[in-house]
């Protein structure tokens, strides 16, 4: 009788968040799937009455028409390798960085690394727009970094405005200030006695390091790299404003294709593209939760 009533109240008490994850998000994607499988009546009727170039499954159950015709299209394979690059360069960086940040900040323990660390974190009070623009004034050919190297006579130094470089370090600056503070939360929970007994035994703070502070902080060090992921694969603003036409990130394409194009169906296959790269990127962040949750309650 303890264990039914336990249970209906966990029932009642998850039953209003899960009912609006369902209603805001479980019902849009679900319409967003069928329209995408040919599906044009029902709640796609109003959007597939002004739309240009839609796939209908006809009497079929449903057709993969509209996903040929997206994949079919170079631009779009374009896109789609530049998008997975961009997203594999900048988690890479942001990694090397917020962990080399956050390791100095846990060994050093002096003045400058909580200065570096301050720093780390000053874009997350930054807008993205302003930061995407003030990356343009520093970054790009009339910029800043441009202006002062060929006034030195460096008239090679690389303008990173409006291409792919210039979007790996615009996301790398929006995405670094959540993983310091992620993987930094990690580190300074490790006891310092766990740290001191490896450098006891004999092993350099390098080897304490790998085989004492990494594995301890293997879950913050994998929910930073699968949230910077997923939101680099969905950005908009800053492939928009620092990108370069062609080829860019699938954000803006499914953007311009619905908006200048008038092919919304188009537009969703995009988007279920980038909604499927999103849940490849979160599986390991799944994998570790229920690990850690198992963990839990095994112990």
């Amino acid at each position: 009788m303890k264990a039914a009533l336990r249970r209906g109240g966990y029932l009642l008490a998850a039953s209003p968040p899960v009912a609006l994850v369902a209603l805001f998000i479980g019902v849009p994607i679900a319409v967003t799937v069928i329209y995408t499988l040919g599906h044009l009546g029902g709640p796609n009727a109003a959007v597939s009455s002004i739309a240009l170039h839609q796939v209908s499954a006809g009497d079929r159950l449903l057709t993969f028409g509209a996903y040929r015709e997206v994949f079919d299209e170079p631009n779009f394979r374009a896109d789609l390798v530049a998008t997975v690059w961009v997203t594999a360069a900048s988690v890479g960086i942001v990694l090397l960085l917020a962990w080399t940040i956050a390791l100095f900040a846990r060994l050093s323990g002096r003045r400058v690394a909580g200065i570096l660390t301050s720093l780390a974190v000053v874009p997350l009070f930054i807008p993205v727009v302003i930061g995407s623009y003030a990356i343009l004034q520093f970054w790009s050919y009339g910029g800043f970094m441009k202006t002062i190297a060929h006034a030195v006579g460096l008239s090679g130094f690389p303008a990173l405005g409006f291409t792919l470089g210039g979007v790996v370090l615009a996301e790398v600056w929006v995405s670094l200030p959540f993983a310091v503070l992620m993987i930094s939360s990690g580190l300074q929970a490790v006891p310092d006695s766990v740290f001191e007994a490896a450098r006891d035994a004999g092993a350099s703070t390098l080897q304490a390091a790998w085989s004492i502070l990494l594995p301890m902080n293997l879950l913050p060090t994998i929910i930073a790299t699968c949230f910077t992921g997923i939101s680099i694969l969905g950005s908009f603003t800053v492939p928009y404003l620092v990108g370069p036409t062609s080829p860019n990130l699938l954000g803006p394409l499914a953007t311009e294709t619905f908006q200048s194009f008038n092919q919304p169906q188009q537009a969703e296959v995009m988007s279920m593209v980038i909604f499927g790269l999103a849940i490849v990127v979160a599986l390991p962040y799944l994998w570790a939760t229920y690990r850690s949750n198992r963990d839990t309650a095994t112990s």
